[in-house]
């Protein structure tokens, strides 16, 4: 089951997306619970998320590019405390 995240590094991981590439769709989701007790479960059920992200910014670039993207603006999260993260980027009106 994924949920919506809602705790402090999910908030935290929707505002640094949302301050560096504006987005004008943004789901956080929380996977943690898929991967309790297997390694990098750190037991703060904040460990693995998917993001899904729409912006503007996106127009042009490479999935790789994205990604690159997503991960700097996020910075030391996924280095201090997000173990895991499956990132959908679209660019508006791609499917």
């Amino acid at each position: 089951m994924t949920d919506i995240a809602t705790g402090p590094v999910a908030r935290e991981i929707a505002e640094r997306l949302t301050q560096a590439l504006a987005p004008s769709r943004l789901d956080v989701i929380n996977d943690s619970a898929k991967h309790r007790g297997h390694s990098g479960d750190d037991g703060s059920g904040e460990s693995h998320f998917t993001v899904a992200i729409e912006s503007p910014s996106f127009a042009g670039k490479s999935r790789v590019e994205r990604q690159r993207m997503v991960n700097r603006a996020l910075g030391d999260l996924m280095a201090e405390r997000v173990h895991a993260m499956a990132i959908r980027a679209t660019a508006p009106g791609e499917a």
